[in-house]
């Protein structure tokens, strides 16, 4: 993989002096996808908060482009589970607002995102409410508003960072494995770094460079397995021979 963009070092959160998370090392490089798998409770969300600033760790630093960003909220994106539209905005201004916090005017911030309605596939519903999409749809306005954070704070030729917390858990089956391949596209179109959290085994086999098991109380990484072979992969990489033995491995890991 290629050079590492964003990293977080020994990093431990306490919670009523109860370590929640203890000692958690990560590494995200440019343009790369890493997954962190474990059971529910663990403190995968925990951990997301501190990575993006939202909440600050007891011990520890995270690093973004050599600069320090522990506790400082910002410097990367973080979409939750929730699409977290406002159903009294249009789509476009939904998607626009990361735009306008930053101090675009309207007109100019609407422009801009316009342009990348058809990348996303949902040209057409700018002027829509979040309630007349589907559930597919509304994940890709998300998405996209994601995406436009990201582009705000790190400039469009920069790689930057987006944090995923179990985007896709909502939808069903077959729209998330449409969703999955379309993310993979357009994060490499968008030079966009990835740390997802899924608890899909196959989800985080079929999307990542890397994998982190965490595990116990306080939650810990435990394992770090690199996918094989490397991304892009084929169709078939999904019921293949080394696809069954890497999900077993993932399995055991966590202990399933």
């Amino acid at each position: 993989m290629s050079i590492t963009i964003f990293h977080c070092q020994n990093i431990t959160k306490n919670y009523n002096s109860e370590p929640v998370v203890k000692d958690i090392n990560l590494e995200l490089p440019e343009c790369g996808f890493i997954s962190l798998v474990g059971p529910s409770g663990v403190g995968k969300t925990t951990l997301f908060n501190i990575l993006s600033g939202v909440e600050k760790p007891d011990i520890g630093r995270v690093i973004f482009n050599g600069e320090d960003i522990t506790g400082i909220s910002g410097k990367v994106s973080y979409m939750l589970q929730k699409d977290l539209l406002l159903e009294y905005r249009t789509v476009l201004d939904n998607v626009i607002l990361p735009l306008l916090i930053r101090g675009e005017k309207r007109n100019k911030a609407r422009e801009y995102a316009e342009s990348f309605f058809p990348m996303f596939g949902i040209s057409g519903y700018e002027r829509k409410y979040p309630n007349e999409l589907s559930g597919g749809m509304r994940q890709r306005a998300a998405l996209l508003r994601t995406c436009l954070t990201a582009n705000s704070q790190s400039g469009q030729t920069e790689s930057h960072v987006i944090l995923l917390d179990e985007p896709f858990s909502s939808l069903d089956a077959i729209t998330r494995n449409k969703m999955q391949l379309w993310y993979a596209d357009i994060a490499q179109q968008m030079k966009i770094s990835t740390l997802f959290i899924t608890h899909d085994v196959e989800e985080a086999l079929l999307l990542s460079d890397r994998v982190y098991i965490m595990n116990g109380k306080p939650g810990r990484i435990t394992h770090k397995i690199d996918v094989k072979p490397l991304r892009p992969r084929g169709a078939s990489f999904a019921v293949s021979v080394n696809f069954a033995k890497q999900k077993r491995l993932i399995l055991d890991a966590i202990g399933m």
